[in-house]
């Protein structure tokens, strides 16, 4: 996510030198924690993954998933796939209505820099609710393997269907993937994929896999083309 424009004379974020906090490689590649200034980022593999400065976007991804739902749907269940930042995860807890909060996350590294380290000050007592599960697993894998069945899937493990962290990321975008997701979803649940960019060839994959009222929600972002929430449901 782009950080807010600076105010004029002042010094941006992006402007300050960033300072490595940890790196580790694993089996997906290399994964660094980063601060600049008041700011945490992610970066995979040399590739900027998402940071600290704003979370608009991957509030409304949870949010966006829990208004689509049925009004009599009591204590959803939802999985977050891809634990990141911390935001989406934050903002799930955060809100009483939620039931069973099940995070997927293949990175030990990010699982490990919210349990003991900096993004603690973001999703520590999310950690602490009693609803918050983390899985320190691939998300693909586990959504062809597992039996669990959810009210909404909250998707943000790439900057978008088009632009994936590793190739593996990519069958999670297929008629396969997509299939997967359906499978794990109980009947009027919401898919919810968070991309950095609009994606009309993912709308009409959503709508060719079998799920309905397929439309996206925008955010705004201080440069360059919107984040957007892509949305989708499985019907009965």
């Amino acid at each position: 996510m782009s950080a807010p424009a600076p105010a004029p004379g002042s010094t941006s974020a992006s402007d300050l030198d960033p300072v490595t906090l940890d790196r580790r490689d694993g089996p997906y590649g290399e994964i660094v924690l980063r601060r600049r200034g008041e700011r945490l980022e992610i970066i995979a593999n040399g590739c900027f993954l998402m940071d600290t400065s704003d979370g608009r976007s991957e509030r409304l991804l949870i949010d966006a998933a829990l208004a689509a739902l049925p009004e009599e749907r009591r204590r959803p269940d939802v999985l977050v796939g891809g634990l990141g930042v911390g935001f989406s995860l934050a903002h799930a807890a955060a809100d009483p209505r939620w039931g069973r909060i099940v995070v997927v996350e293949r990175e030990r590294a990010v699982i490990d820099w919210h349990r003991d380290g900096p993004l603690r000050r973001i999703s520590g007592a999310a950690l602490a609710d009693p609803r918050a599960v983390i899985l320190h697993t691939d998300l693909v894998e586990y959504l062809r393997t597992t039996t669990d069945r959810y009210d909404a899937l909250c998707l943000d493990i790439d900057n978008g269907p088009e632009w994936t962290v590793t190739e593996d990321n990519e069958s999670l975008y297929s008629p396969d993937g997509l299939a997967a997701c359906r499978a794990r979803l109980n009947p009027g649940g919401v898919l919810a994929v968070w991309s950095a960019n609009p994606s009309p060839a993912f709308a009409e994959a959503l709508g060719n896999a079998g799920f309905s009222g397929v439309r996206a929600e925008e955010i705004q972002v201080a440069r360059g083309v919107p984040d957007v929430v892509h949305l989708a449901v499985r019907t009965a």
